[in-house]
């Protein structure tokens, strides 16, 4: 019998699941000083679907992905990535 769970362990290093996109979506927002509804519709979403995505409850299409990256003027990577992305600012003791 197979474990059903090993494919999405496999290459798995963090103990994340497999399909865990990380993103930068609220932070690159924030910084903006732009409004979930207003990038919801610059980007052609709901607003509750900006939501989801920053608390990685959704991860995008790559059409998606793309958009919200022209809208940021960055590359699709500097958004997302497999991986976690390091802290930004100091370190709380």
């Amino acid at each position: 019998m197979t474990d059903p769970g090993r494919a999405e362990r496999a290459g798995d290093r963090s103990g994340e699941r497999a399909d865990v996109v990380h993103n930068r979506v609220a932070m690159l927002r924030a910084e903006r000083r732009v409004t979930r509804r207003e990038f919801a519709e610059a980007i052609g979403v709901h607003y509750q679907t900006v939501g989801y995505l920053e608390r990685g409850e959704f991860n995008p299409s790559l059409h998606l992905a793309l958009r919200i990256a022209r809208f940021f003027e960055v590359p699709v990577e500097f958004v997302f990535s497999l991986d976690e992305f390091a802290r930004i600012g100091p370190r709380n003791p």
